[in-house]
């Protein structure tokens, strides 16, 4: 038996030597070493073998040559990539996932009902931003620094910086906080000023939709990498219909403990279940509250679109303006020129007919010339009156476009005026449904409160007409033995 070892052993390693294939394999997921035909097949390798035999990935080694040896092969099997359900860190996005699921519910559900605007010491309201935490954190790479090895999501969340210019404000309040020392304080200043902007779920989409950029601090199977992080970023729209008031001057961010209170989304048995009526009036008056928010931003786009260009419409009025300004300053030299023409071209006609009376017999040439002189003054006074009217003819196409430009603006001043009152009236609808809403809420709890007076009352004649039942038959009882008695007394002599 040694020597037949010996012999197997001394199989020459190449590098392309299917023996390092025959070589034993470490145990896979399932249990199952790669490498060991005398354990037992699971249900499970045997479909992965299938697999295997399916995608010829088999890799069969050498023959082991042995003296009295039965013929022995040796194969490996190359499992294809796919999605494990048992993976554990599949599971870990899947519980975050429904965790912020059940947070953004219980926060939107419990703000609604509260009816104001939000804190920082509210409880579900900090949840949130713990759920938020634990699902920005998951993957993370860890990055060595002189300190040691840091986890923190701010990297990520600076990226939304780049990506679109409004998130630069938030930033720059974020650093401008004179408490914060870490980046884990800066994330969750961050998450907060994005909350209150109602814009978290807008940059939370962008960075998702950039894949190339996360993988720099994100490992590939992280929550921000994978199908739940998309999932998470829609379902934060629904915040947007919040209203957060937070102050982080006073609050220490940097040392606060991120701990999930799971009590706050167990559900208790003996919870009364509200009225329908007052659910659906509920939920209409939040869709017009919705409505009515949506309603308002497309107003307030329209008027910032108006007031940019009524901006380019002065803007180009004030060029206009400098325009008729310099068309007018060439128009008054032209006239200046025209006159001196004039004086000169006067000047010439005198000047040769005092010489044709004083010397009738000069020399023609001269007066040649002087004719010639004259022709060419006139020509350039004609030329000069044609620019003129050109001038002056711009100069009214001017004043022109200068009244359709100022009946304009005044149109988009009077659409303006306009839309400002739309919007102050909105509001006040808007408050109305708030007040609305309010109202609705009490109405509802004074049902609950008047369902559950009802309740004792029942509850308290049930009690007594069991008690009443309970005399009844001490009575009947008592009655018959009053009758046996009488019956006894009648029955003796």
């Amino acid at each position: 038996m040694a020597e037949r070892r010996a012999e197997s052993r001394q199989v020459p390693e190449t590098p392309e030597s299917p023996a390092q294939v025959a070589r034993p394999q470490p145990a896979d997921k399932n249990g199952v070493a790669a490498g060991s035909p005398d354990e037992s097949l699971s249900p499970t390798s045997v479909i992965f073998f299938r697999e295997a035999l399916d995608s010829a990935s088999v890799q069969f080694g050498q023959r082991v040559p042995a003296a009295a040896a039965p013929v022995r092969y040796e194969f490996h099997i190359q499992r294809s990539k796919a999605k494990d359900p048992k993976d554990p860190i599949a599971i870990e996005r899947l519980n975050l996932m429904n965790m912020a699921k059940l947070s953004i519910k219980g926060l939107i559900e419990s703000a609604l009902n509260l009816g104001r605007t939000l804190d920082s010491d509210y409880a579900p309201l900090q949840q949130f931003f713990v759920v938020m935490e634990h699902c920005l954190k998951h993957g993370l790479k860890s990055k060595k620094t002189f300190l040691g090895q840091n986890k923190s999501f701010w990297g990520p969340l600076e990226l939304v910086e780049k990506l679109t210019p409004e998130a630069g404000e938030i930033t720059a309040s974020v650093k401008d906080l004179p408490g914060l020392k870490t980046p884990l304080g800066r994330g969750r200043a961050w998450l907060r000023l994005a909350l209150m902007q109602k814009k978290l779920s807008d940059y939370m989409k962008t960075i998702i939709n950039r894949k190339d950029l996360l993988s720099e601090f994100y490992e590939a199977n992280a929550l921000m990498m994978e199908e739940e992080g998309a999932v998470i970023a829609g379902l934060l729209v629904g915040l947007n219909v919040i209203d957060a008031n937070l102050c982080m001057k006073g609050e220490d961010l940097d040392s606060q403990v991120g701990v999930i209170d799971f009590s706050m989304y167990l559900k208790d048995g003996s919870h009364s279940s509200k009225s329908p009526e007052g659910d659906g009036q509920i939920t209409a008056i939040l869709d017009q509250k919705n409505y009515v928010e949506e309603l308002n931003r497309h107003l307030s786009a329209s008027v910032n679109n108006l007031q940019a260009k009524v901006d380019a419409l002065e803007k180009s009025n004030t060029k206009l303006t400098e325009e008729l300004a310099v068309a007018n300053n060439r128009i008054i030299t032209l006239q200046e020129e025209v006159e001196r023409v004039k004086e000169e071209s006067s000047y010439l006609v005198e000047s040769s007919r005092k010489v044709s009376r004083q010397d009738g017999s000069a020399d023609g040439q001269v007066l040649g010339e002087a004719r010639k002189q004259l022709k060419e003054e006139t020509q350039l006074r004609l030329d000069v009156e044609k620019e003129l009217e050109v001038q002056i003819g711009m100069k009214q196409e001017m004043e022109l476009s200068m009244k359709m430009l100022e009946k304009d603006i005044c149109e988009k001043h009077d659409a303006l005026v306009e839309l400002r009152q739309q919007l102050e009236e909105l509001r006040s609808v808007n408050q109305e449904m708030l007040h609305r809403s309010q109202s609705s809420e009490t109405g509802v709890k004074q049902k609950n409160e008047v369902i559950s007076r009802l309740e004792e009352k029942t509850n308290q004649m049930a009690s007594a007409i069991k008690q009443m039942e309970i005399s009844e038959k001490d009575l009947v009882r008592h009655a018959r033995s009053l009758s046996s008695a009488a019956g006894k007394l009648l029955q003796k002599p």
